[in-house]
């Protein structure tokens, strides 16, 4: 098992994310990578993001969630990385990479990984528009989405 995690405020390149992943070849058969973008909000007149997090916790938050990943399929390598600090609309800021002998193994720890990084990682997100600022709440979908993996029973399957 290996999993990199980063926090950073910097930006990421994709592809050589991806090219990281790769390195693993010939053992693995699948590379499934997920990067999420900021996005203006409900009423939008969004400007960007201001994201924090809670340093050291995070970061074993999220190693905890690749290991369970790693226990319920049969991943080979896992890398996160997710951006803090102020971001406009459309960069980059999440980034999630996974690879596994098998496609469905991959593609269901990578959605495994963000629907918990959603849920349980510290991450305090800020809403800024042009007249205002103001906490984003989380959403009730991302926890039922959580709890649909907590409830379901073909885990191990590829």
């Amino acid at each position: 098992m290996h999993t990199h995690i980063s926090i950073q405020e910097k930006d990421f390149d994709h592809a050589e994310e991806y090219k990281q992943l790769c390195a693993d070849a010939p053992r693995i058969g699948a590379i499934v990578t997920f990067c999420g973008l900021v996005r203006e909000f409900d009423d939008g007149e969004g400007e960007g993001l201001f994201l924090e997090h809670f340093p050291g916790m995070t970061e074993k938050t999220l190693q905890n969630i690749c290991e369970q990943a790693h226990q319920r399929w049969p991943i080979i390598s896992t890398r996160i990385i997710h951006r803090i600090g102020k971001m406009n609309l459309g960069e980059q800021i999440v980034f999630v990479g996974v690879n596994s002998a098998h496609r469905k193994a991959a593609f269901n720890a990578c959605a495994f990984i963000m629907d918990f990084l959603k849920t349980q990682a510290p991450f305090w997100k800020k809403a800024i528009n042009t007249n205002t600022e103001y906490w984003v709440e989380a959403k009730d979908s991302d926890q039922k989405a959580q709890q649909q993996w907590e409830n379901n029973e073909e885990t191990n399957k590829n």
